[in-house]
């Protein structure tokens, strides 16, 4: 189902796209000033599904203009007429389930970007009674989207003579191990080119790799384009294995029957029951053999049937 506009040929409305459904999220200072976040809207419905309760949270007292306040009051008053999506509950619960596109694939949330011609306004949706049913980021447009375009590059991780270790997308996770084994997983957010957020720091992204060798560290990716786990069939020991991300090697799933095709069949059955790809299958099993952070770990790098594209490739 398309998305009705109820603007004019000015504005646009769409569903919201993945990457940028991150900016309909609290983010750091750093990123605010960067993305032109003006402020939120949070709002609920009430108890009947008609009201709407909503408070404002200014972040830009320089941007927040009388022009951009006649232009949201506007936005809001026009979504809140009989027949669009924030006229009541019910209606927003339609919106959201017929019009797929908008999920945040976690089954509670949906999104809509609504452009003017200097503003951006992220909405993030959830029709469930007895939660706030909106959250409206307000952005300038242009700083916006020349960040997602930017974070597109990736997160460059280095050594500190700023040879390149491996490349991970906004938002994507790294692994931190220590000498005496313990670990920590942190959440990276793209800054530049040269800078990085790590958790709720921010780093040159020489400086971070300086303070993991000071600290004996070292460091992998753990992608959100691959899965937690996932299944693999060692034939030489007749086993079903899980590999999981980050970690060396698999676990032993369960022993296999004494057909090898029965055995190859059932772990593309398992897989195919947690919609892992061919290309997730062989970067997981690339990364669980021969380290995390090398290109053949990173599903990007396969075609559709699992066949590796980097050029210099053993199975190539």
């Amino acid at each position: 189902m398309i998305l009705d506009n109820a603007f004019d040929n000015n504005f646009e409305m769409r569903e919201i796209k993945a990457n940028e459904r991150v900016y309909t999220y609290r983010q750091s200072q750093q990123l605010d000033m960067q993305t032109g976040l003006i402020g939120y809207i949070r709002a609920d419905m009430g108890t009947n599904g008609t009201e709407f309760f909503h408070t404002w949270n200014e972040y830009r007292k320089d941007l927040n203009t009388q022009e951009f306040k006649d232009e949201l009051d506007m936005v809001i008053d026009t979504l809140r007429k009989d027949g669009n999506f924030l006229a009541d509950r019910d209606t927003l619960m339609r919106l959201c389930y017929q019009n797929i596109e908008t999920s945040y694939q976690n089954g509670r949330e949906f999104g809509i970007r609504i452009d003017t011609p200097e503003r951006a306004y992220l909405m993030r949706l959830n029709p469930n009674k007895g939660e706030y049913n909106l959250y409206c980021y307000c952005y300038r447009k242009e700083w916006l989207d020349a960040h997602i375009e930017n974070a597109s590059k990736g997160i460059r991780f280095v050594t500190p003579q700023y040879k390149e270790k491996f490349v991970i997308d906004d938002c994507d996770k790294i692994r931190v191990t220590y000498e005496d084994g313990r670990y920590e997983d942190k959440y990276c957010r793209f800054i530049d080119e040269y800078h990085l957020e790590v958790n709720d720091n921010i780093y040159h992204i020489c400086e971070y790799a300086e303070k993991l060798m000071m600290n004996n560290a070292t460091v992998i990716p753990l992608r959100n384009s691959l899965p937690d786990k996932c299944y693999y069939y060692d034939k030489a020991n007749n086993v079903i294995g899980i590999i999981n991300k980050g970690e060396p090697n698999y676990d032993i799933h369960s022993a296999g029957s004494n057909k090898m095709a029965d055995n190859y069949r059932k772990v593309k059955e398992l897989n195919q029951i947690d919609k892992i790809t061919a290309a997730q299958t062989e970067a997981m099993k690339y990364g669980a053999f021969h380290g995390w952070d090398k290109p053949e770990a990173n599903p990007a790098n396969y075609n559709e049937i699992g066949v590796c594209l980097i050029l210099n490739h053993p199975d190539r």
